[in-house]
């Protein structure tokens, strides 16, 4: 569709020649329908990809095979590099051809490649491991946790053997039990069954479907925390590219476009991801013994100390071109883009694959495709919330400046207080990797829980026996309507 209202003019605005816009056109009426209904179409299907890609390629590896636990930790780093590889070809060839003018076969070479992608993955399913769907969804059975903990909010705490399980010949060899935890005891309550009363999803939980609601709710301080780098990460992306239009991008004869700015980080990560994968995780592996090399939180961690040191940078890279310009009349190389671009790339490379890796490894084996999703649902967060802290700051600062303008404000980068708006998230960095510290200290892995609870025999005996007694009902119903059908 993008294509289709790039490539016919009675469907956008009139080019501008030259940078110089002798007109004004705006998407009115159809054609603004059309092209919103377009993005949308492409965020739903966008997500779509996002949140289901990680996990069904992690489903191709069998974690309780050791060989292939390994691989598995290897997986998330190989999905980020052929996430970046595309990102160069995106921020290079396709911003070419959109610089040029060519709309149109800019976003007919995208629909090529996802076509391409599509074909691949039909190609490729007969030979899947495909795990069947659960009876319910993720997000149904964590409402019916609520709704019977809720229910049951005025029963006091059971004891661990009053809590219902279902026995381990009801389950299926797939199907995972997850072991009771002393967190978020009031949830307990959905899993208390009263005595002489039959299983119902709406009545009682099992323990194992309550664990996956605590695991959730676990997740969520460590999900929160990396907002704040998202944020960062928008705001980096949006103004670095502004810095690199008011730079010397000259490469040679060849004058970089202000768009493509973005190819630095992604070069870099392209580099330093087979270094990580090759060098680092063998070496660290044979010192802590993690498949990983280190844990999913202290990679995560260390991605929020070096975006600390990238808004740090950016900042100091700020003052150095603004004095240049102001002082010298003249720009420095947009390559001084690379600190702060480039720490904040090693720092993605670290929190993205470390994000996928943790949600996927620690989610409930039902609810791994929606907890892997979190990661993509964090970065959206952190770019609408960077939107918001734009207006709270021009807003905070206009009042104390002589212009009556607030730091981003300014008619231009040389009138702005872009610098002080990086250290501000610096600061504000610093703050959530403290945060986070506390939530990844509090948190426990599925690995640390107490041993699987026992189903006790009074317990398994009751359900058994409510079971039979449904059975041995039904069968007598039968051979009643057997004997009445022979008369």
């Amino acid at each position: 569709m993008l294509t289709i209202q790039a490539h016919y003019p009675h469907l956008r605005p009139r080019p501008c020649r030259d940078d110089i816009c002798d007109h004004l056109d705006h998407l009115e009426g159809g054609n603004a329908m059309f092209f919103y209904i377009t993005l949308c179409l492409l965020a739903l299907g966008t997500g779509g990809v996002r949140g289901s890609t990680p996990a069904l390629g992690a489903d191709q590896f069998d974690a309780k095979d050791p060989k292939e636990s390994q691989a598995l930790a290897s997986y998330f780093n190989w999905l980020f590099l052929s996430i970046t590889v595309g990102a160069t070809f995106g921020v290079t060839f396709i911003v070419y051809l959109s610089t040029i003018g060519n709309w149109d076969l800019s976003f007919f070479t995208c629909l090529a490649g996802a076509l391409i992608g599509f074909i691949a993955l039909a190609i490729g399913k007969p030979f899947y491991r495909i795990r069947p769907p659960e009876d319910n969804s993720p997000i149904m059975r964590i409402i019916q946790v609520i709704v019977v903990a809720y229910r049951n909010r005025g029963l006091s705490l059971p004891e661990k053997h009053e809590l219902y399980e279902i026995n381990d010949k009801e389950t299926s060899l797939d199907e995972e039990r997850i072991p009771h935890s002393d967190q978020f005891r009031f949830l307990d309550k959905a899993a208390f069954v009263e005595k002489g009363a039959a299983p119902d999803r709406w009545r009682v939980c099992t323990v194992t479907q309550v664990e996956e609601l605590k695991v959730l709710i676990r997740m969520v301080p460590i999900l929160a925390s990396t907002v704040g780098m998202n944020v960062s990460l928008a705001q980096l992306q949006t103004f670095t590219i502004y810095q690199g239009s008011a730079m010397d991008r000259k490469l040679g004869t060849f004058e970089i476009p202000a768009a493509s700015v973005p190819v630095i980080p992604v070069v870099i990560m392209n580099i330093l991801m087979p270094f990580y994968e090759y060098i680092f995780v063998p070496f660290a592996r044979k010192i802590t013994n993690h498949p990983s090399g280190i844990t999913q939180l202290q990679r995560i961690g260390a991605g929020l100390v070096l975006s600390i040191v990238s808004m740090s940078v950016a900042g100091m890279v700020e003052v150095k071109r603004k004095n240049h310009s102001l002082i010298h009349s003249k720009s420095i190389s947009v390559f001084w883009l690379t600190f702060q671009y480039g720490t904040f790339g090693v720092a993605d490379m670290l929190t993205l694959p470390g994000l996928l890796e943790f949600f996927y490894k620690e989610a409930p084996v039902g609810m791994r495709s929606l907890s892997t999703s979190f990661t993509w649902l964090s970065l959206s967060v952190g770019y609408i919330l960077s939107f918001i802290l734009v207006v709270i700051i021009n807003l905070a600062t206009k009042k104390f400046s002589d212009s009556g303008k607030g730091w981003l404000n300014g008619k231009d980068l040389d009138c702005s207080n872009l610098s002080m708006f990086y250290w501000f998230l610096a600061i504000l960095s610093l703050l959530n990797f403290v945060n986070y510290l506390f939530w990844a200290h509090w948190y426990k892995y599925k690995k640390e829980l107490e041993t699987p609870l026992e189903v006790p025999s009074n317990k398994a005996s009751l359900v058994e026996s409510n079971l039979n007694h449904d059975k041995e009902s039904g069968d007598h119903k039968q051979e009643e309507r057997q004997e009445d059908d022979q008369t």
